[in-house]
C-alpha cells in the first residue's frame, strides 16, 4: 500500500482532478485543488472493504451510498460531489469526474 496520492492517468494537466491513496485502514480521497494546504486539505476515507463497493459504484456513473461512510451524487452535468460522514464534501467538474471514471474503468484506482 502506498502513502502516496496519485491521480487518473486520464487527467489533465490542469491540476485539479480525483486523488486517492491507499493505507492499511483506508483508502483516502482528496481534491488536488487543496493539495499542499496541510489544515485545510479536506479528506475522505473508506474502508478497504468498502472501496470495491465504492468503485463499482463509480463505474455505474449513478449516484448512491457506500454504507455509512460515503454518498456519492453525480449531476447531469457530469459534475460530481462525494460527502462523507465526518461532514467533509468534495466538489469535482465534469471533467475532473471523468477523469476518474476513466481510470477506475481501467483499473488504476484497485487495491
Amino acid at each position: 500500500m502506498s502513502d502516496r496520492f496519485f491521480r487518473s492517468s486520464f487527467s489533465g494537466s490542469e491540476g485539479t482532478c480525483v486523488e486517492v491513496a491507499h493505507h492499511a485502514d483506508a483508502a483516502f480521497i482528496r481534491d488536488s485543488k487543496y493539495s499542499g494546504l496541510a489544515r485545510t486539505e479536506p479528506m475522505l476515507a473508506v474502508g478497504p472493504k468498502l472501496w470495491p463497493a465504492f468503485l463499482d459504484l463509480v463505474s455505474s456513473g449513478v449516484s448512491g451510498d457506500i454504507g455509512d461512510q460515503l454518498s456519492v451524487k453525480v449531476f447531469p452535468d457530469g459534475s460530481a460531489t462525494l460527502a462523507g460522514a465526518e461532514g467533509i464534501t468534495l466538489e469535482y467538474t465534469a471533467a475532473e469526474w471523468e477523469a476518474f471514471v476513466k481510470g477506475v474503468a481501467n483499473g488504476e484506482f484497485d487495491r
